[in-house]
This record gives C-alpha cells, sequence and structure tokens, in this order.
C-alpha cells in the first residue's frame, strides 16, 4: 500500500510511525493545490487535514482506495463523489473533546479576570512602583451564580454545560438545529439567550443555519461586560459587525476560529482600537498533546478497519 499524509504540519510533532506497517508512507508537511494531483495520484490511502480532494481529482487517481479525514469535519471532501468513485472516507470524531472544553474556560477566565493587563501591570515595573500590596484597576466578576448561554449543545456544548455547572453557573442553551430537547438544561431562544447570559460559548457546526447567526442585531443584545466565545467556525458571527461592538460597547470576546483561517492581515478584527477585549487564538483549541494522540491512533483505526472490511 501507498500511503499519502497531505498537511503533516497541522498535526505538530505528532508520531505517525505507526502507518509505515501499512506500507510505504510519504508525508509532506504542507500541500498546495497544484501540488495535490502528483502526490495523490499513485496513492492507495491518502490523509488529509484540511487539503482539499475534489472529483476531479479522485478520477486522475486510479489506485485510490480511502481517505482519511485528519478531523471530524469532512467538507474539504467529495463526499458524492467519493462515494460514486467507490472511495471510502473515514473521519475520526470525539477526540478533541477534553481539549476544546479545556481551552474554552482558559480563554473565558483569560478575559473575565482581565489577566493580560494585570500581567504587564506587574512586568512593566508598574506594581513595583505602586507601592501597594495589591491592584484592583480592573473588576472581574465570578461566574458562581452567572447565566452561562450555549450555543450549541452537541458533545463538545455538554462537556462544556457540565463544567460551567460545576462552576456553580445557570446553564442555558440554544439548539442550532431545532431539534435538541436535552432536558437537563433550560432551552430558550437565541435572543433570550443574547439577552440573560453574561457568558456566551459558540459550539456549533457552520452550515446554512448558522451562517452569521450573530450579526450586528444579535451583538446589539448583549449586556456590558458579556464574554462572548467562538469555538465552533468563524463564520457563525459577522466579523465586520464584531469588531465595531467591541469598540462600541464593553464586551469582551475570545476568538479561536475565523472565517479565513489563517486570518487575513486586512481583517476588521484586527483593527480593533481596544484589544484588551479582544483574545484572538489560532485554531488550537483541538490540539492538545493528548488530543494529536488520540486522532493519530484514530487514523490508524480507521485504516485497520477498512483493510479488515
Amino acid at each position: 500500500m501507498k500511503i499519502v499524509v497531505l498537511d503533516a504540519k497541522t498535526l505538530g510533532k505528532s508520531d505517525l510511525s505507526a502507518l509505515e506497517r501499512f506500507g510505504e508512507v510519504a508525508i509532506y508537511p504542507t500541500t498546495k493545490p497544484e501540488e495535490t494531483l502528483d502526490r495523490i495520484q499513485e496513492a492507495d490511502i491518502v490523509v488529509t487535514n484540511k487539503v482539499v480532494i475534489d472529483e476531479p481529482l479522485m478520477q486522475k487517481a486510479k489506485n485510490l482506495k480511502l481517505i482519511c479525514v485528519a478531523a471530524t469535519g469532512m467538507n474539504n471532501i467529495d463526499l458524492e463523489a467519493a462515494k460514486r468513485l467507490g472511495i471510502a472516507v473515514k473521519n475520526v470524531a470525539g477526540y478533541s473533546t477534553t481539549s476544546v472544553v479545556q481551552h474554552t474556560f482558559a480563554m473565558a477566565f483569560y478575559l473575565i479576570e482581565q489577566l493580560r493587563y494585570y500581567d504587564e501591570f506587574v512586568k512593566s515595573g508598574k506594581w513595583s512602583d505602586s507601592g501597594l500590596f495589591t491592584c484592583i484597576d480592573r473588576e472581574f466578576f465570578e461566574i458562581a451564580g452567572k447565566r452561562w448561554g450555549i450555543i450549541g449543545l452537541g458533545t463538545i456544548g455538554k462537556e462544556v454545560a457540565k463544567v460551567a455547572r460545576a462552576f456553580g453557573c445557570e446553564v442555558v442553551y440554544y439548539s442550532t438545529s431545532g431539534q435538541n430537547t436535552n432536558c437537563d438544561y433550560m432551552r430558550v431562544t437565541l435572543d433570550e439567550l443574547l439577552q440573560t447570559s453574561q457568558i456566551i460559548s459558540i459550539h456549533a457546526p457552520l452550515n446554512d443555519k448558522t451562517k452569521n447567526l450573530i450579526s450586528k442585531e444579535e451583538l446589539d443584545l448583549l449586556q456590558p461586560r458579556c464574554v462572548l466565545l467562538n469555538l465552533g467556525r468563524g463564520g457563525i458571527i459577522d466579523e465586520e459587525a464584531l469588531a465595531k461592538a467591541i469598540d462600541e460597547k464593553e464586551i469582551f470576546v475570545g476568538l479561536d476560529v475565523t472565517a479565513k483561517e489563517p486570518l487575513p492581515k486586512e481583517s476588521p478584527i484586527l483593527q480593533v482600537k481596544n484589544k484588551d477585549r479582544l483574545l484572538i487564538t489560532p485554531h488550537i483549541a483541538w490540539t492538545s498533546i493528548e488530543a494529536r494522540e488520540k486522532l493519530v491512533e484514530g487514523i490508524v483505526k480507521n485504516i485497520e478497519e477498512f483493510l479488515r472490511s
């Protein structure tokens, strides 16, 4: 078997040596669109995270039997074409849940407790010069007793809800599909969630129902000092409207995802004046060491199951 890994750099320093038990392995850190065909043309199995594999590529890759997606989402693969051509496509689900939940709370506490400000206050020497044992320039609140609104109560959303409740939060949720009727938490309309929650986290996929779900009208509903976190997909929030909202009202925003990734330098998000109200991480919530180990294990398992079938 010839196995090709197209974008190994997205997996960091993960050990891919387990793939060698299945045959010859070619590993590429990244793959540009114009390089894809040459690299997969003779492959039996292709491993890709974000590299697009469409029908024309599949038709020319005559040996291709299996596409392993090194992620949960498979929107970079033409699934209908793969089905027609008899090419199996397997993803890995659930590997990053714990990592994303942890990152959600890391972002929340960083923003709520004004950690950027206080870290810089100490390192700049201002605390040393102050003559006081403490500093209370920036207020922060306790999350116990506050309402935490979750947009998208799927696998990750449910785990966030459990942790939030453990901290003493009242948890409510909005079902983006309209189908979720989880009886453990109160389901509310989107408007009610936005108006009444002190902390809001998004854990939904991007689809026709969620694209630009949060735009100017929705952002106007947020309470002062509300914390809004997006760990779902970037296109769920209108970024131009969000940039204006951050500068016009006192809200705090944490983004691990953006509409375009990497974030373009001309993005309105990078033009925000009140930068202390904004935390952006480069789509890393899923990337804990343990999560990436589980991901590789999942890929290996998918190949094993395919070869046994």
